[in-house]
């Protein structure tokens, strides 16, 4: 099933690197043995927006009919 791209631009950079960081806080919650619910919640955010950032989909911005590609 294709999704009609609706993550584009400087919405797409700040997914990718907030993603980014949030999954460095899961695994550094881990390592240090605090994982529980912030690592958890951490980590599964983390993915969530590096998965709209890799895909440009996200169904938020679907339900909402937000798109930030920018259409040439």
């Amino acid at each position: 099933m294709a999704f009609k791209r609706n993550v584009g631009g400087l919405d797409r950079i700040a997914r990718a690197v907030l993603g980014v960081a949030l999954v460095a806080v899961a695994v550094g919650a881990f390592v240090l043995g605090r994982g529980g619910n912030i690592g958890v919640v951490a980590g599964i955010a983390g993915a969530a927006l590096l998965f709209n950032a890799a895909t440009q989909f996200c169904g938020i911005n679907a339900l909402l009919g937000i798109d930030t590609c920018s259409r040439r």
